[in-house]
């Protein structure tokens, strides 16, 4: 879905006071995300995320109930425009300042604390796309890295399912890093809310810890996360499966924009050599 199409798809919805040709575009991904006036769209990809943008409404309602700071919904249902899901948002504010890990974690404490929703929440598939990201890098990979990485899946999967959490398990984010805060005038809070699941809640904790041994998070900033946390998960002997299982997911994810970007291909095999050779220290690089 290129930003043309999503306009289209805007248009036809009429969820927005003036012409969607004078929206702005914030973001074009898995989602084209419009902003005009007080109210934010988004135009999901296609008509299988329909489901998923259902569900992150309920969120959005269930959180906004439990007092907690997120994004809020400004329309409850989501409709089905040509094929695409379309849901309303209010617009949040201009940022103050960049959000920092330590907002994060003072985010993800609330949301730990939060008992289970009235509606069904799923596990963390964090290796559910592994497959998909493969087989859409075809022949641009090694055969043999894919088989390699497929294999780490699979060992990753059984060793997370048999894992003895530190923490109760509950609702989690799912994506927790700092782009998914928001700080404006009253303070920090929770944006993209499709990746909230229930399961172990050392999930959202491990992506703060490998931000800081793979992609160059100072030490002084993963400390002041969890020190607003108040635990630090690297202490759980479980740490490093949930480490592996997420690093096997991010080298897939990379491999999938091989076929069309040299850079990204680079980037896999650094990603893929590293882990090859157990070097924890190799730094990877945002893709």
């Amino acid at each position: 879905m290129d930003e043309a199409r999503a306009r289209d798809v805007l248009a036809a919805a009429g969820v927005l006071p003036g012409p969607a040709a004078q929206a702005q575009l914030l973001a074009l991904g898995e989602n084209a995300v419009f902003a005009a006036g007080d109210l934010a769209v988004k135009v999901g990809r296609d008509a299988e995320l329909l489901d998923r943008a259902r569900r992150e409404l309920d969120i959005a309602q269930w959180l906004a109930e439990a007092g907690v700071p997120a994004v809020r919904a400004a329309e409850a249902k989501a409709l089905l425009v040509e094929g695409h899901p379309v849901t309303v948002w209010h617009r949040l504010p201009d940022p103050v300042r960049p959000a920092e890990p330590r907002d994060l974690a003072e985010l993800l404490r609330v949301v730990h604390a939060l008992p289970s929703p009235s509606f069904a929440l799923p596990p963390r598939e964090l290796l559910g796309g592994v497959e998909r990201w493969l087989r859409l890098a075809g022949e641009a990979i090694d055969p043999a890295d894919a088989a390699y990485l497929r294999e780490r899946r699979d060992g990753f999967a059984a060793a997370a399912a048999a894992l003895t959490p530190q923490l109760p398990p509950g609702p989690i984010h799912g994506d927790a890093l700092p782009r998914n805060v928001h700080v404006g005038p009253d303070g920090p809070v929770l944006v993209d809310l499709e990746t909230f699941s229930s399961d172990l809640r050392e999930h959202d904790l491990v992506v703060m810890a490998l931000s800081r041994d793979r992609y160059g998070l100072p030490a002084g900033a993963y400390d002041a996360f969890t020190g607003a946390y108040g635990w630090d998960v690297r202490e759980w002997a479980g740490c490093s499966v949930l480490r592996g299982a997420r690093e096997t997911a991010s080298c897939a994810w990379v491999a999938q924009h091989a076929p069309s970007n040299p850079r990204a291909l680079a980037e896999f095999e650094r990603r893929v050599a590293s882990l090859r050779d157990g070097d924890e220290t190799v730094r990877w690089y945002p893709f």
